[in-house]
């Protein structure tokens, strides 16, 4: 008898600086080119501060993820580390939540992206051709990551390249003509003003928490993983904290501007200027994009995989090697929803979306380092210096964000998890003939 073939596996592709890539390009989408003024026009020259605290602060959560993403080397991140910790229902909610944020994500940035396009093309930004364009787009990306970890990497790796040329240069030239005369006021904030700028440094922040997703397809995740998470906070940290005060230092109404460094551009390179602005936030919202539909398709597959959701989603291509339904059904979703325009009341949820995993991901962590679960993890390669502290700071952030976050962010977060709990216990009974959830991993 001729034995069965080996199911196919994950190719594992990625690099450290694969990894880096699509953290940096999670982060820094359009949040970039448009929050600079936000927080100059709640908080003046104390913007620079915000910037600089929001990334200290995500960073003390980033190195939670390093930790434990160290222990890991298979695909799902924050789900498979709650998965282990707190068991399979706390971790259902997790992937879930997540996967919402993402394709909701998605269906955000790429309207987004057809009014940028819009300014230079004014036809796409109403009826065929806007949906054209969304269409389009969605499809040559999922075309792309269904064919291949290679070939999605390297499209990641060019557009981060090609959003943070343009970024590059505008820091590098903006420091000679910085006026410090600009670099101001500092006017009395309340703590409604630094709760707000809290709130708002914490979502520019935001998209880090993908790095270990992908982790089935990196050569040696332990180790990677780590790598990426600091390098990624580190590299977005300096570069939105350099860009604002290059904003701040060189465009007077800074605060009222509503493409502040595209105008802070044309200040001191003219035209071409606030043009090389314009095709950086193209390309960082295409390279977003191609993150959202990677991240979001590989926790469609770790739920499938696991036994969360139907084994359909668990499928790996057996010539290309991608979990292809996952990519397909994630993009599918995403395309119906920025088409449908009901995205737009999804995105509330994304606070309690953040507080779920990122506060998941800081208490196992902690719940980790217990001796009952050295059998169930692999050895950290990393661990977060300070102890507890730094898990414990992460926990208090998300409280934070809690309290700061708006009744209807939790409102529309909590039916979201209500959602997520509904397919959980359905999944149950039909895996056991009882609505009791299965315990453990």
């Amino acid at each position: 008898m001729t034995p069965p073939e080996a199911a196919p596996t994950l190719r594992r592709e990625l690099g450290k600086w694969d990894l880096t890539a699509i953290g940096v390009n999670q982060v820094i989408g359009s949040a970039i080119f448009l929050m600079p003024s936000q927080i100059a026009g709640l908080v003046g020259g104390w913007s620079i501060v915000a910037f600089g605290f929001g990334g200290l602060v995500s960073l003390c959560v980033g190195l939670c993820f390093a930790e434990v993403g160290s222990r890991f080397d298979r695909t799902g991140g924050p789900y498979l580390f709650t998965r282990v910790a707190f068991g399979r229902f706390v971790a259902f909610e997790v992937g879930w939540m997540q996967w919402l944020a993402r394709t909701t994500a998605h269906a955000s940035v790429i309207n987004g992206l057809a009014l940028a396009l819009g300014f230079y093309w004014p036809a796409v930004r109403l009826g065929v051709p806007r949906a054209s364009i969304i269409v389009g787009l969605t499809l040559a990306l999922a075309f792309i990551q269904v064919r291949g970890i290679r070939e999605s990497k390297w499209l990641v790796n060019a557009l981060t390249i090609g959003k943070l040329v343009p970024l590059t240069v505008f820091i590098v030239i903006g420091a000679f003509y910085l006026q410090p005369s600009l670099i101001g006021p500092f006017p009395p904030i309340t703590i409604d003003q630094a709760s707000q700028a809290t709130l708002l440094m914490i979502f520019t922040y935001g998209g880090y928490d993908v790095i270990p997703i992908p982790a089935g397809e990196a050569t040696n995740p332990r180790r990677h993983v780590p790598f990426a998470m600091i390098a990624t906070l580190l590299i977005v940290a300096a570069v939105m904290s350099l860009g604002q005060v290059v904003a701040l230092g060189t465009l007077s109404n800074l605060g009222q501007s509503q493409t502040p460094l595209a105008d802070a551009s044309a200040v001191f390179l003219g035209g071409a200027g606030a043009l090389m602005m314009g095709v950086g936030s193209i390309l960082s919202m295409t390279g977003n994009l191609t993150g959202q539909i990677l991240s979001g398709s590989r926790l469609v597959f770790a739920l499938g995989e696991n036994g969360d959701l139907p084994v359909f989603f668990g499928r790996i291509h057996s010539k290309y090697r991608t979990p292809a339904n996952s990519i397909v059904f994630t993009a599918a979703v995403a395309l119906a929803l920025a088409l449908s325009g009901s995205y737009v009341t999804m995105a509330a949820m994304s606070a309690l979306v953040r507080i779920v995993t990122l506060s998941g991901t800081c208490a196992a962590t902690l719940a980790l380092r217990r001796p009952k679960y050295a059998d169930r993890v692999q050895p950290a390669t990393y661990t977060t210096p300070f102890g507890a502290t730094v898990p414990i700071v992460g926990l208090i952030v998300m409280m934070l964000v809690a309290a700061a976050a708006t009744r209807q962010q939790l409102i529309f977060g909590l039916y979201g998890m209500l959602a997520g709990a509904v397919l959980f216990f359905a999944a149950s009974f039909r895996r056991s003939g009882t609505a009791a959830p299965a315990a453990g991993v």
